[in-house]
């Protein structure tokens, strides 16, 4: 149940990387650092995300 808790608010907070980067990517006009920082974040995650899973699969902490 903890695994699920888990993968959820990290979803959430890749959701909201994304959220954030189109918001600066909309209001921020001098040049776009903060929407390529808030993407590499998002991507870093999302990557992060999946070894995880991969992981707990491999282990048995996720089942079928």
């Amino acid at each position: 149940m903890l695994i699920k808790v888990f993968i959820v608010l990290a979803l959430i907070v890749i959701i909201g990387s994304l959220f954030s980067a189109l918001y600066f990517l909309a209001k921020d006009k001098t040049g776009g650092e903060r929407t390529v920082k808030a993407l590499t974040l998002r991507i870093g995650l999302s990557i992060t995300l999946f070894i995880l899973l991969m992981l707990g699969y491999y282990f048995g902490l996720i089942g079928h």
